[in-house]
């Protein structure tokens, strides 16, 4: 199942959270700053790197003290203004595959729009390879598309329930 739901990303009940990130796992989009410090410290010490992650790589880690157990960290980009449909795409393959190697039934995402690229195509990139996933995978069962407002994510569903 896919939906869109309207809140904070850091406030979600599902067992993983996506944080779309650049290649040392530093939040791409403002609003995640918020996801970072309501983790917490120790979220902060999990996601430190020896080296960096090349763009399209998606790692977990633990919530910290975020209601989900676990972040999957999916390389987007290496700034926002590198973030492209393209990269969108191998990243949430690599995301999904993390669900399947991990078992993770529910995962919050928030759709990755970051410097260039239209929110309008990140989202429909973002479906694409979700629905694609769900075809062959039984993880993640559901898949919650967040977003601030109650009138996007009404307006996401309907696209979700198109087909689009």
């Amino acid at each position: 199942m896919i939906r869109a739901v309207a809140g904070d990303l850091a406030s979600m009940v599902a067992d993983a959270v996506v944080r779309p990130a650049n290649p040392e796992l530093e939040p791409l989009m403002p609003a995640l700053r918020s996801l970072d410090a309501v983790a917490g410290p120790r979220f902060v010490e999990q996601r430190r790197l020896r080296n960096q992650l090349g763009v399209g790589a998606a790692v977990v880690t633990g919530g910290g003290e975020l209601p989900a157990e676990f972040v999957i960290h999916v390389v987007v980009g290496t700034d926002e203004d590198a973030v492209t449909a393209d990269t969108i795409r191998r990243a949430y393959e690599a995301a999904l595959w993390q669900c399947t190697q991990w078992a993770i039934e529910t995962i919050a995402t928030p759709v990755p729009a970051a410097g260039n690229i239209a929110p309008s195509l990140a989202f429909q990139t973002v479906l694409s390879v979700i629905r694609e996933h769900l075809r062959n995978a039984e993880h993640p069962a559901t898949v919650l598309i967040v977003v601030p407002e109650q009138s996007e994510a009404d307006s996401l569903n309907a696209r979700i329930g198109q087909g689009d």
